[in-house]
């Protein structure tokens, strides 16, 4: 990099540097109540890590009275056994519990106290001499210390959002502004979230001076990427009929009869032989892809090598129109392995989109299958060194009829691809290492074998190829930067309209003119020492890019202070609040111009936009995000494919990771109620996930709802096969991973953490090995240190053990029946699945809704909620109840509520 350039990077990076440090020194920390499994005790006595000021004044004096006279008798009665003195069971002194919940420091303490005595878990019913009377009492005292305890804590408006922005929000946030689905921030870290919080919660989502450092340089690649200098590139064309395929196969078989003729030539019968059986190896099995000529119905195998390029077909420098269907065509079967590979030499560029079109029909015999195809990209430069990708997204589903083909088209950007041949442009085309790379049209159909009554085979009879493809020079990224002006001429004003428009997209807010005024000071500033004008203004964006105002969501300047409360969001705040939670990203011109007039605080409004952008493709990354981080999918990352028939193939991998996200977009397309995530009378889809549940007549690779048939123990995410895996242990069921999933993400009630030196199942022991794993777990909940947690989680996870590591249903283990039944803590009977979700539905629907809504309002409001939110969650739970429980009816009645619109 030259000295000037460095000293410039430096300059903008320790500005920014600053900028942040400067904000963050400055931001409020969230005051949280802890959750009683990360309280630290030493001498067996709490030491709290919050506590709030409270005058003595304000402390319910009166109820602090009663908790002496009447209530702690009780809890002596009830807890103490277990709870206190040297005996504290759970990590849990009920002894010391301070009972002033608005002033002290165990507020989390007594919600879990509230919790487990309200569903009857506590104390166990078998040994308990607590009456329902005494019971409903304390009960009814902590519900009332609550409600005074919520309110006090609401009042004190201590907690706050502010955030950067995550990789994943960073990356849309530059797709938006610039238009273009590439990838922007692949070189970023992951999130270092906690485990039971979002991704985007305020208090993991910091900056340090390498990520700084690292932004700026993002920035810069993406601004370099997104715009164009000089002329449209010209355009390098493949025009391939498989009739030019075949012909190259069908010449190898000539040159083959022709050497056979010379060798045997004085062996006539020898001669015949060869020649025979030269024509029998050319003609393909019908079941395998190949190449058709229609005439003779001569079949060649469709064969590929990366050796000297002999497969690569010839470019050319101008376009040739497609001509008449012909009588050739590439018969492609189902299968990675059977694959149609177009080899396209070297001469494929680094930028720009390559487009391929196709002419392709559905097998003669296909009159309801509809097939599929993906397209990938790849290379082999040795025998060692290749690579192959998918590139294309959603799956192509060919549904042109035999004798009437369609075109089908991708469009791939090539700057996107993430590995290139290196070797082009070092080797020439037929040596070795080759620098040659392919295309690869995949039949993506899910096979039935025998069972197939119609060929699920895809016809193509033509390929193009194009590239670098610009239908517009230059192209629409390029004008999202350097707008359309009247004063392009004259560069200051040109370049403060740029900087202008752009800061208002990139900080969702209007730029004040002070703002303005400095970007402009350094444009004029780097101007002299740049190529161009083009150079500088990059240069200036970038430092816009690497701004607090993008990265970070901060609390913005008020646009008035007239009638407005003080913890209520800006408008330009609820835009941006609002599309980061159904967007993940930034907010568009339409909810900039609503909170510019200062409109979205109308309720009507709000709600016309929530409508509006639930019914965008943008709402995908909503269902996305929220369903992968709040079901907590990431082990489905880390499961590999196997080649065993009934195992897990890329396929079912592939599908069973989008299994939840399509159910959770399709309630939310028809506003399905929550308790469908628990039990339904539907499923939403694809063909390979029907074949592994055992449904018939789904086809095709896109996910849709179908009718759950009656004998199928299906429906909602429990017995979904991905949340299965997820929780086994790869080889069989894990009830206590299952369990604890459930109580953690679906109640939002997670087990106490296992105390240490707890013992392992010995499975070395002949009598534990013989037994069933409900009866290991069993025996392993008889030691003192492990009962404490296994008996609040093992029932919920015994109940899932009819379903196998890959969630297939199964009645019998090693030739024993499957004993899935179950009894609870506070006594109730779980009979398998059923029973368990005839248990959820029944007994725990209330939890599971707020369980639900408070996920969801974790998510939409970047931060852990604290004890403050209880009535306002309160509120919106009674809204979405009266409602009908609808899931998009959740996602209005928290949007509109006061909880989303303050700070």
């Amino acid at each position: 990099m030259p000295p000037t350039q460095a000293w410039r990077s430096c300059a903008i990076v320790l500005l920014a540097i600053l900028l942040i440090q400067g904000l963050v020194a400055q931001s409020p920390v969230d005051a949280q109540v802890v959750d009683p499994k990360e309280r630290t005790r030493g001498d067996n006595k709490v030491v709290a890590t919050e506590r709030t000021s409270m005058p003595a004044s304000a402390r319910p004096g009166g109820d602090l009275q009663r908790y002496e006279k009447s209530i702690k008798p009780l809890l002596e009665q009830a807890c103490f056994d277990c709870h206190s003195g040297d005996t504290v069971e759970g990590n849990f002194r009920a002894d010391r519990l301070d009972p002033d919940l608005v002033g002290g420091g165990d507020i989390a303490w007594w919600l879990e106290l509230y919790s487990v005595l309200s569903k009857g878990e506590m104390p166990p019913p078998e040994s308990s001499e607590l009456t329902d009377e005494d019971r409903i009492r304390i009960v009814d005292w902590l519900s009332t210390e609550i409600q005074a305890a919520e309110r006090q804590r609401k009042a004190s408006g201590n907690h706050s959002s502010f955030r950067r922005l995550t990789r994943y929000e960073y990356n849309y946030a530059l797709q938006d502004l610039f238009g273009v689905p590439w990838t922007f921030a692949g070189d970023l870290p992951a999130e270092a979230s906690e485990d039971d919080a979002f991704e985007n919660n305020a208090q993991s989502l910091h900056m340090s001076v390498k990520q700084v450092q690292a932004y700026h340089q993002l920035a810069l690649q993406a601004l370099r990427r997104v715009t164009v200098r000089g002329d449209r590139p010209p355009v390098v064309h493949w025009a391939i009929p498989m009739e030019n395929a075949f012909q190259r196969e069908k010449k190898r078989l000539d040159r083959g009869i022709e050497s056979a003729k010379k060798k045997f030539e004085d062996m006539p019968d020898k001669q015949a032989e060869q020649i025979e059986r030269l024509n029998r190896n050319f003609q393909a099995s019908a079941d395998r892809s190949h190449y058709l000529e229609l005439s003779t119905g001569l079949r060649a195998e469709a064969d590929w090598n990366y050796r000297k390029a002999s497969y690569a077909f010839k470019h050319s420098d101008t376009y040739k129109a497609m001509p008449e269907r012909g009588s050739h065509f590439a018969v492609v079967q189902p299968g990675g392995r059977q694959a149609l590979t177009v080899e396209l030499g070297d001469r494929l560029p680094d930028e720009g989109t390559m487009r391929v079109r196709i002419r392709a029909s559905r097998a003669k015999d296909a009159e309801q299958r509809i097939p599929s195809l993906q397209l990938h990209f790849g290379f082999q430069a040795t025998d060692q060194g290749r690579s192959i990708k998918r590139v294309s997204g959603q799956d192509v589903p060919i549904r042109a009829s035999y004798g009437e083909p369609e075109i089908y088209q991708w469009d791939v950007p090539l700057s996107e691809i993430e590995h290139r041949n290196t070797y082009r442009g070092e080797m020439k085309l037929g040596d070795q290492p080759s620098p040659s790379e392919y295309i690869r049209l995949t039949n993506s159909t899910v096979g039935h074998g025998g069972e197939e009554t119609e060929s699920p085979a895809i016809l193509i009879d033509y390929v193009e190829v194009a590239a670098p493809v610009y239908d517009q020079w230059p192209p629409p990224s390029h004008h999202e930067v350097f707008i359309e002006s009247e004063n392009s001429h004259d560069e200051t004003a040109y370049a403060q309209e740029i900087i202008s428009a752009f800061m208002s997209r990139a900080w969702r807010r209007p730029p004040i003119t002070r703002d303005i005024d400095r970007k402009l000071q350094l444009f004029h500033r780097l101007r002299p020492s740049s190529t161009d004008f083009q150079e500088a203004i990059v240069e200036v964006l970038a430092t816009i890019l690497t701004s607090p105002k993008f990265l970070y969501v901060l609390p913005g300047e008020q646009e008035t202070q007239q009638d407005r409360l003080k913890d209520q969001l800006s408008q330009n705040e609820l835009a941006t609040r609002l599309s980061l939670f159904l967007w993940c990203s930034l907010p568009d011109k339409s909810l900039l111009d609503l909170a510019s007039a200062g409109r979205l605080n109308d309720r009507e409004v709000l709600r016309q936009q929530v409508e509006r952008m639930l019914a965008d493709p943008r709402a995908r990354r909503f269902s996305r995000h929220f369903v992968g981080q709040w079901l907590k999918m990431q082990p489905l990352e880390f499961l590999s494919p196997t080649r065993a028939e009934d195992g897990l193939d890329e396929a079912l991998l592939e599908s069973i990771k989008q299994e939840p996200i399509a159910l959770f977009a399709n309630m939310v397309r028809h506003d399905a109620s929550v308790l469908d995530f628990i039990d339904s009378d539907y499923l939403v889809v694809n063909e390979r996930l029907a074949k592994h549940y055992g449904i018939p007549g789904v086809q095709g690779n896109h996910f849709r709802r179908v009718p759950l048939p009656a004998d199928l123990k299906r429906g909602g995410l429990l017995t979904q096969a991905g949340l299965l895996a997820m929780n086994s242990d790869g080889e069989d069921s894990h009830p206590v991973k299952r369990g604890v999933w459930l109580l953690t993400n679906l109640l939002n009630d997670p087990p106490p953490p296992p105390p240490p030196a707890v013992p392992e199942i010995d499975l070395a022991d002949p009598e534990i090995a013989k037994l069933s794993l409900k009866e290991r777990i069993e025996d392993h909940r008889n030691h003192p240190a492990c009962l404490s947690c296994h008996q609040k989680i093992d029932p919920w996870g015994i109940a899932f053990e009819n379903y196998d590591a890959l969630g297939r249903w199964r009645d019998q283990i090693d030739g024993k029946l499957v004993d899935a039944t179950s009894i609870l803590p506070n006594n109730a009977r779980l009979d398998g699945m059923q029973g368990l979700k005839e248990h959820l539905i029944q007994d725990r629907q209330e939890q599971f809704v707020r369980a639900t809504l408070e996920k969801m309002a974790s998510f939409a409001l970047g931060r852990q909620l604290d004890f403050g939110d209880r009535a306002a969650v309160r509120d919106i739970m009674g809204r979405v109840r009266e409602s009908g429980d609808g899931i998009a009816t959740m996602v209005m009645c928290l949007v509109t509520s006061e909880l989303f619109q303050e700070k």
